[in-house]
């Protein structure tokens, strides 16, 4: 039988006295570094001490505030206040332009914004023409000129096999209605 060779490392030991000299020499030259700086420190505080005073800045004037009384009936302006004035209304758009008609019952495809809307095609049935318009749900709904859709009023005005034209009612962001052209177009 064959007797394997045994090796033993043996580490050198650090005794508690060894230990404490390694830690003093490497804490020693750190703890000295603190302890010298402070007579620079109070020359420079003395220096800062012994300049003049000076007195700080005067606050800034406070310019009073000019109050205005508005009188709607004698300036002949219209109230904030109330909702139906009496004066004139003449915002530009206002009067019998272009408005939604708010008392008709929505159709379906208003729920969707115009551009989520795609032509698929057409389909004609005796002299009446269809457009086939797909939601973003994958629903094909038939539609035919008269029709509303989008989230703008836009009621359908033509269809041939390339589009459907659309005439939107929008905000003009002064109070107003503007007509606008838009089209849904045939998905490739």
């Amino acid at each position: 039988m064959r007797q394997q060779a045994r090796f033993q490392v043996s580490r050198p030991r650090l005794r508690p006295a060894g230990l404490f000299t390694v830690l003093a020499a490497l804490v020693l030259p750190f703890a000295a570094g603190c302890g010298g700086g402070m007579n620079d420190l109070n020359a420079y505080i003395d220096q800062v001490k012994a300049r003049p005073g000076t007195r700080p800045d005067p606050l800034p004037e406070i310019e009073t505030y000019e109050t205005y009384v508005y009188t709607a009936d004698v300036d002949g302006m219209r109230s904030p206040f109330v909702p139906d004035s009496p004066v004139a209304d003449t915002r530009a758009g206002a009067g019998g332009g272009v408005r939604p008609d708010v008392n008709r019952s929505r159709e379906y495809l208003e729920q969707f914004p115009l551009d989520s809307l795609d032509m698929v095609g057409t389909l004609q049935q005796g002299n009446t023409n269809y457009g086939l318009v797909e939601t973003a749900d994958g629903l094909i709904n038939r539609v035919t000129v008269g029709n509303y859709v989008g989230q703008n009023d836009g009621r359908i005005t033509e269809i041939n096999e390339s589009e459907i034209r659309v005439k939107e009612i929008v905000s003009d962001g002064i109070g107003g209605y503007l007509e606008r052209d838009a089209a849904i177009s045939i998905s490739d």
